[in-house]
């Protein structure tokens, strides 16, 4: 390295073969965990953070975690790791299937407005 400039950083390597981890990407999540099951223990921990590092692959980074045991997931990334083992554990978050849940319904009104308005139509 040259003083003055920079390092660029490295993109990290995935810790399992790419084609274990399309595999990972494109099974249901019923098939998951036999999947995620032929992967050792220490390799298991580095695919979780590896994963959860990306937005694409945060979902699986948790279910890989959540087979992982803390020791392992700390011993490889530190308290982020602990952090990590923490949230596979926690309770999911409910999912949202659309933005419209939880609002209210439209009522039309039928006070002395809408009366009045109704009289116009009439005449």
């Amino acid at each position: 390295m040259q003083p003055g400039r920079p390092q660029i950083p490295q993109e990290e390597t995935c810790p399992v073969p790419e084609n274990l981890l399309g595999e990972l990407y494109r099974t249901s999540s019923h098939g998951l965990d036999s999947l995620i099951a032929t992967v050792p223990a220490k390799t298991r921990a580095m695919l979780a953070l590896y994963c959860h590092r990306r937005a694409h692959l945060q979902s699986i980074g948790l279910a890989v975690a959540a087979s992982c045991e803390a020791h392992h997931l700390e011993e490889v990334g530190g308290h982020a790791g602990r952090v990590l083992f923490d949230k596979a554990r926690a309770a999911p978050e409910p999912v949202q299937t659309t933005h419209y849940v939880g609002r209210k319904q439209v009522s039309l009104s039928r006070g002395t407005i809408m009366q009045v308005v109704i009289d116009q139509d009439l005449v």
